[in-house]
């Protein structure tokens, strides 16, 4: 399991590696919480991601309602698994993927 952010002049991309549950949720939320404080648009790449426990598509749903809320950006970016697209997707949270999903959410 890794989370690595990398702040960009334009956007924040937060990276997902291997297995994201309850051990890594503390970690998470803090890079989130960075990562949503620069005021820039946030891109978290699942490409590398093998699971992602309840706990973390819950911190992700957060994470994408508090950047809906401020009127900036949020998206995964892929690809990803078709089985964790499918989990996402069931867990009402299509909405905000992209890249190979090309569904992004917008700000409003």
């Amino acid at each position: 399991m890794a989370i690595t952010l990398q702040q960009h002049k334009k956007l924040n991309v937060l990276r997902l590696k291997g297995v994201i549950d309850i051990s890594s949720a503390a970690e998470l939320k803090e890079h989130l919480l960075t990562a949503q404080g620069l005021g820039k648009e946030v891109r978290v790449s699942i490409k590398d991601a093998t699971d992602l426990d309840v706990t973390a598509v819950q911190l992700l749903w957060a994470a994408e309602r508090k950047a809906k809320g401020a009127g900036v950006g949020f998206y995964l970016a892929g690809p990803a698994p078709k089985e964790m697209v499918a989990a996402l997707s069931e867990a009402g949270l299509q909405q905000f993927l992209m890249d190979e999903f090309k569904v992004p959410v917008k700000a409003e």
